[in-house]
C-alpha cells in the first residue's frame, strides 16, 4: 500500500502465497478485501481461493469464505453493509458456471444471485445505489452486461461487448460504471475490432473510432451465422468469414478454426488470423462444439471426462453444412487450433484424411505426459479424469491425439511457444517426432520467447504464426488465390 501522495510503499501481506486482485476498499477505508488461497497445503489447492479482509492499520487478516471451491473477485457495496463475490461449488467437473453471490459485510448467509441464469458471470459492479449489480456474461458466443437486482432479477442491457482477443475471435470485452449508471464498455463487431462505447437511457453509442482507418483502407472479409446441426440434432453455432474477392457462387478454400479451452466461446468478434487467412483466399469456418461455454452447465459438461469425443462430430458437421452452404470447396479443406483447438485439430487428422493440411498450435499430445509437466500438474487429473494417470492409462491414453498417429496422412504443421508451460513443448516435440518417423510431411516452429497465452501477444509474433500457417496451408492447397503465398517455405 502506498498514499496518494506517494513515498514509499508498506507491504499488508506476507507468506508464501499469491495474493490476488482486484482489491477493494470498505467505505471507511480500514480494510481491503481480496481474493486468495491461504488455506493448508495452499499449493495443492488447484482453485480454492477464498474471500480475505485485512485490516490496513493491524494487518489482521480474516478469512470471509471456506467452501470448497473458488471465491474470487469480491467487491464491497458502496454503503459498506455487502460483499459481493464469483465463485462455484466445486464439483470435480471439467466445467461449473461462475456465479454471482451475495452476503453481508462478513460475506455471511451468502445466495447466488444468478443461480438460474445458466451462465457463468465474468465481471461485476454494484450499482451506485447498492440496489443492484451490473454483471457481465457469455450468452451464444456473445459477452453480454446485464443489470442484477438482490432478488436475481437480471435485465439484460448490452450485448455487444467485445476484446477479448485479437488474433481469434474469442468472447470478452470490458466494462466500468459510473455513479449515474452510464456503462462504459468496449464494444464491437466480427468486421471491425473493439472501440470505446456508452450505454445511457437505454441506447448505446460509439465514442471512439479508432480503426476508421482500416475498415476504410483493407477489403475485410465479411462474416455471417450458418446453422449447423450436429449428428444428434444438437443445434451448434458457427460463424463464416468470406474472402472478399470471392464472387457470389464461387467455391473457395476453408479453413476450420477450433477454439482452446475446451470450455471456452468463440463468436461473431474481430479476429486478426480470421481476416488474414481470407485475405489469403480462404473461407473461414469457427465454431460453438458441445463443450463450449455460453450455452448452460449441462451443454459444457457433454465433454465432462470425455473430451475429445463427440465434440469432433460437431466440428465435422460445421464443415459440411459450410459445403452445403456452396460456399467451402470440398477438395480444399484445411484445419487449425490452438490449445483445446490444437488437440483437436490432432484428433481431426487421426480421424479423418479430408483435410489438405493442418496446423495444430500448443497442443495436448498425450495427457500422461502433459498431466505430469504442466505447470498446473494436479488440475487434468482431478478435473478431466476420475483417476491418476499410473492408476489407469488407459483412460488417459485413448483421448490422446498421440494413440491416433498411426492413421495420420494429413501434412501437418505443428506451433508451440518456447516458454509454454501450460501444453509444454514436449507435447508439440512428441507430436512432430512421431509425424517424423511416420513419414508425414510436418514441420515445427518454435515461437521465441511466447507462453502458452502469449503464443500471438506481440505483433510479431502474432503476425509471423499466421504467416507460417497460411505458407503451410498454401503449399498443399490447389490453385492458390489472389493473396496467397503460393509454395512459399514455412
Amino acid at each position: 500500500m502506498v498514499t496518494a501522495e506517494g513515498g514509499a510503499p508498506r507491504q499488508l501481506t506476507f507468506g508464501a502465497f499469491d495474493d490476488g486482485g482486484p482489491l477493494s476498499w470498505t467505505p471507511d477505508g480500514r480494510t481491503i478485501v481480496f481474493a486468495a488461497i491461504r488455506g493448508p497445503e495452499a499449493d495443492r489447492q488447484v482453485m480454492n481461493s477464498d474471500v480475505i479482509a485485512i485490516d490496513v492499520a493491524s494487518g489482521t487478516m480474516r478469512m470471509l469464505t471456506t467452501r470448497d471451491g473458488p471465491d474470487a473477485q469480491p467487491r464491497v457495496s458502496p454503503d459498506g453493509s455487502r460483499i459481493a463475490w464469483l465463485g462455484f461449488d466445486d464439483k470435480r467437473r471439467s466445467y461449473e458456471n461462475v456465479q454471482l453471490y451475495v452476503g453481508d459485510r462478513n460475506a455471511a448467509d451468502p445466495r447466488s444471485l444468478t443461480a438460474s441464469l445458466d451462465r457463468g458471470i465474468e465481471d461485476v459492479a454494484w450499482a451506485a445505489d447498492g440496489r443492484g449489480l451490473y454483471a457481465s456474461y457469455d450468452d451464444h458466443g456473445k459477452r453480454r452486461i446485464a443489470r442484477i437486482g438482490l432478488d436475481g432479477k437480471a435485465t439484460p442491457l448490452v450485448d455487444n461487448v467485445q476484446g477479448g482477443g485479437l488474433d481469434r475471435p474469442y468472447t470478452g470485452g470490458d466494462f466500468s460504471v459510473s455513479r449515474g449508471g452510464t456503462i462504459a464498455f468496449t464494444g464491437g463487431s466480427a468486421e471491425a475490432p473493439a472501440d470505446v462505447w456508452v450505454w445511457a437511457g437505454g441506447k448505446a453509442r460509439q465514442l471512439t473510432h479508432l480503426n476508421a482507418m482500416m475498415a476504410e483502407s483493407k477489403a475485410l472479409a465479411s462474416v455471417r451465422k450458418i446453422a449447423v446441426t450436429a449428428p444428434d440434432g444438437k443445434p451448434i453455432d458457427a460463424w463464416l468469414a468470406t474472402p472478399a474477392s470471392r464472387v457470389p457462387g464461387q467455391r473457395v478454400p476453408l479453413i476450420l478454426e477450433i477454439h482452446g479451452g475446451p470450455n471456452a466461446a468463440y463468436g461473431p468478434s474481430f479476429a486478426t488470423d480470421i481476416q488474414l487467412y481470407a485475405a489469403a483466399g480462404y473461407a473461414v469456418l469457427w465454431t460453438n462444439p458441445r463443450g463450449s461455454t455460453s450455452y448452460g452447465a449441462e451443454f459444457a459438461n457433454l465433454i465432462d471426462k470425455a473430451y475429445p469425443s463427440a465434440d469432433y462430430d460437431d466440428l465435422i458437421a460445421a464443415v459440411d453444412s459450410a459445403i452445403a452452404d456452396g460456399t467451402a470447396d470440398p477438395d480444399n479443406l484445411f484445419v487449425t487450433g490452438g490449445s483445446g483447438g490444437g488437440v483437436l485439430t490432432a484428433w481431426i487428422v487421426g480421424k479423418t484424411n479430408r483435410f489438405k493440411a493442418a496446423a495444430t498450435q500448443k497442443p495436448v499430445i498425450n495427457w500422461v505426459s502433459e498431466a505430469l509437466t504442466m505447470d498446473n500438474t494436479l488440475f487434468t487429473s482431478r478435473y478431466w479424469f476420475t483417476k491418476l494417470p499410473w492408476e489407469d492409462p488407459m483412460s488417459y491414453w485413448s483421448r490422446s491425439p498421440l494413440s491416433l498417429v498411426g492413421n495420420v496422412k494429413t501434412p501437418t504443421l505443428v506451433v508451440v511457444g518456447s516458454e509454454d508451460y501450460r501444453t509444454p513443448v514436449s507435447e508439440s516435440e512428441q507430436y512432430y517426432a512421431a509425424l517424423q518417423i511416420r513419414g508425414v510431411p510436418t514441420a515445427l516452429v518454435k515461437v521465441p520467447g511466447a507462453s502458452h497465452g502469449g503464443l500471438a501477444s506481440r505483433p510479431s509474433q502474432s503476425a509471423a504464426k499466421a504467416a507460417a500457417i497460411i505458407a503451410w496451408f498454401d503449399r498443399y492447397r490447389a490453385n492458390p488465390g489472389p493473396g496467397s503465398t503460393g509454395n512459399a517455405k514455412p
